[in-house]
């Protein structure tokens, strides 16, 4: 299974961003995709995901500001990410869960500065 995301880059707080993940390979069974990002020194979080049965979820430091969506035939998981904040700075990750195998991008930079 491969994992690639796109989209990252440098925009000013308040801005907007949107971030592609795109999966490919043997996926014959149902997954869940999920955006996670990761700050330098420290762990890595979850952002917001959406599960097989279309269930979504974002995390309360995204709630209100950012939105997932999934194209179930395409493979794909979208992150539309506005009113950028500084501390959203981070290298996001795409996620692919297939039972008890997780399946990772290579991330993509998000730079939130004036």
């Amino acid at each position: 299974v491969q994992v690639v995301e796109s989209g990252g880059g440098l925009v000013q707080p308040g801005g907007s961003l949107k971030l592609s993940c795109a999966a490919s390979g043997s996926i014959f069974s149902s997954y869940d995709m999920n955006w996670y990002r990761q700050a330098p020194a420290k762990q890595r979080e979850l952002v917001a995901g959406v599960s097989s049965d279309n269930i979504r979820n974002v995390a309360n430091s995204g709630k209100g500001r950012f939105a997932v969506s999934r194209d179930y035939a395409k493979n794909t998981l979208d992150l539309q990410m506005n009113s950028l904040k500084p501390e959203d700075t981070a290298v996001y990750f795409c996620n692919v869960e297939i039972g008890s195998h997780k399946y990772w991008g290579q991330g993509t930079q998000v730079t939130v500065s004036s």
